[in-house]
C-alpha cells in the first residue's frame, strides 16, 4: 500500500516487541493497556445497556396505566365539550385514539384502614383503546364497571394494603364535602370491589382506583369528564405533541404529557444514566493514559532507531508520526475489541446472566422482591457511538506527550554509546 512510512514504521512497532526480554516487557505493558481499554469500553456499552433496558421496563409498565398526553380541564373543573376537545386533538397526525376520565385525589378504606389513592372514572370501552392495562382488562374486571353500580377495580397493592377481596366493600371520600349545620362533612360512598388489576409498578398498583365514569362525575360532583386521555402513534413524541395540542386547543385546557407527569422519575433517570457514563468513562480513561507508559518505554528502547531515522533525513513530526501511529493503532484495537465484547454481552444479557447466576448459586433479581425478575437490555446507538468516539480520542490524547518526547531525541547523544 502507498502508506507514509510512518504508517509503516509505527505499524512494524506495535507488532514487534516479543523477542527479548526487555522487549517482552514492554510489549506486556502494552497489551494490557490495550485490554484494560477494551475492558473499560465493554463495562460502558454493558451498562448503560441495562441502564436503558430497566428505563424501558418501567417505562412501559407505567404507559400501561396513564395515557401518553392527557387534555384536562384548567383548576381541575370538567370540560365544557369533552367530546369537541377529543375531536380538535384528533386532528393531529400523531394522534390514535381518545378517551374521556375524571381523576380526582383522595381517600380511600375499609374498616380502619385509610389509603390515600387516584380515583379514576373511565368509560371501560374507550380507556380499552388508550392503556393496555385496559385493554386487557375489557372483557373481565372493567365489563362490570357499570354505570349506578358503583362498582370498583383496585391496584393489587391497594387491595392488599386494606386487605380487601373481590366480593367486599369499601369507602371513598369525596374531596369536596357536603355543608351541614354541623359544619363540612366528607361525601362517602361504599363501593363494592369487583376485581383488582396488577400494572408492575408500585405507584399505580398501590394507589389506583378505577370506577365506572358516571360514577365518578356523581360522587364528586362534576358536570363531566375533566379530562381527555391520548394514545400516541409514537411515545417518544410526546413532549412536542403536548406543545403542539397547547398552542392548538388554546388556554381553556391544560396539556401534559407522560414525561411531564411522571418528571421527577424521568428526570433522576437521565442524572443516574449521565453519571454513570462519567465515572464508567474514567475507567477507559485510566487505560488508555497507561498507554502513557508504554509509549514512553518504547521511545527509551528505539532511541537508536530514531537516531538513525534523524540521520537519513527525518524530521521531528515525522518521528512524532511514527510514535502517534504506534499508540493511535493499540488504542483502536482496544476499542473495536471492546465494543465487540460490550454488544455481544448485551445483547446476550438474557443469557449471560442466568449462567453467571447458576455458577454462583445467587439471584441477582429475585422475583419475590423484584418485579422484574430478569435482566433487561437495550444497546442504543446514541449511547455506543460517544462510547467508541471518546476511547479513540482519550488513546489519541496519549499518545501525544511521548510523541513528542520522541520527536526530541537528539541523534548524537542517542547514538554516543551504540
Amino acid at each position: 500500500m502507498n502508506l507514509p512510512y510512518e504508517w509503516h514504521i509505527g505499524w512494524r512497532y506495535t507488532r514487534a516487541g516479543r523477542a527479548g526480554r526487555k522487549n517482552g516487557f514492554i510489549s506486556f505493558i502494552s497489551a494490557v493497556s490495550v485490554l484494560g481499554i477494551a475492558l473499560g469500553v465493554a463495562a460502558l456499552i454493558v451498562v448503560l445497556s441495562v441502564m436503558n433496558g430497566f428505563q424501558k421496563e418501567v417505562r412501559d409498565r407505567m404507559l400501561s396505566v396513564i395515557a401518553h398526553v392527557e387534555v384536562i380541564g384548567r383548576d381541575g373543573n370538567a370540560l365544557a365539550d369533552w367530546a369537541a376537545t377529543a375531536a380538535a386533538a384528533k386532528q393531529h397526525p400523531q394522534v390514535r385514539a381518545a378517551a374521556p376520565f375524571v381523576s380526582t385525589q383522595t381517600l380511600v378504606g375499609r374498616g380502619g384502614q385509610l389509603r390515600g389513592a387516584i380515583v379514576r372514572g373511565i368509560d371501560p370501552a374507550a380507556e380499552a383503546e388508550v392503556t393496555p392495562l385496559a385493554r386487557q382488562l375489557r372483557d373481565g374486571a372493567l365489563a362490570r364497571l357499570l354505570p349506578g353500580e358503583w362498582n370498583v377495580v383496585l391496584g393489587g397493592e391497594l387491595a392488599r394494603l386494606l386487605g380487601v377481596r373481590v366480593g367486599d366493600k369499601v369507602t371513598i371520600a369525596s374531596p369536596g364535602g357536603q355543608v351541614t349545620p354541623a359544619g363540612v362533612v366528607p361525601r362517602l360512598k361504599q363501593f363494592n370491589v369487583v376485581g383488582t388489576f396488577e400494572a408492575g409498578h408500585y405507584e399505580y398498583d398501590s394507589g389506583l382506583a378505577l370506577v365506572a365514569l358516571e360514577d365518578a362525575a356523581r360522587l364528586f360532583r362534576l358536570d363531566g369528564p375533566t379530562g381527555v386521555q391520548l394514545r400516541l402513534a409514537d411515545v417518544q413524541q410526546a413532549r412536542t405533541v403536548g406543545a403542539d395540542l397547547a398552542a392548538t386547543l388554546g388556554p381553556a385546557v391544560e396539556v401534559r404529557d407522560w414525561t411531564r407527569s411522571n418528571r421527577t422519575w424521568f428526570d433522576a433517570v437521565q442524572v443516574e444514566k449521565r453519571l454513570m457514563f462519567i465515572i464508567l468513562t474514567l475507567i477507559v480513561a485510566v487505560a488508555a493514559f497507561n498507554l502513557v507508559s508504554s509509549l514512553v518505554m518504547t521511545v527509551t528502547d528505539k532511541r537508536a532507531d530514531i537516531a538513525i531515522l534523524r540521520t537519513l533525513g527525518a524530521s521531528p513530526r515525522s518521528i512524532m508520526g511514527v510514535f502517534v501511529v504506534q499508540g493511535a493503532t493499540a488504542g483502536v484495537i482496544g476499542t473495536l475489541a471492546g465494543l465487540a465484547l460490550g454488544l455481544l454481552l448485551a445483547f446476550h444479557i438474557d443469557t449471560v446472566v442466568p449462567a453467571i447466576e447458576h455458577a454462583l448459586g445467587v439471584a441477582f433479581l429475585p422475583s419475590n422482591v423484584y418485579v422484574i425478575s430478569r435482566m433487561p437490555s437495550e444497546p442504543q446507538s446514541s449511547d455506543i457511538v460517544p462510547i467508541a468516539v471518546i476511547s479513540l480520542v482519550l488513546s489519541l490524547l496519549a499518545t501525544l506527550y511521548p510523541s513528542w518526547r520522541a520527536s526530541r531525541v537528539n541523534p548524537a547523544e542517542a547514538l554516543r554509546y551504540e
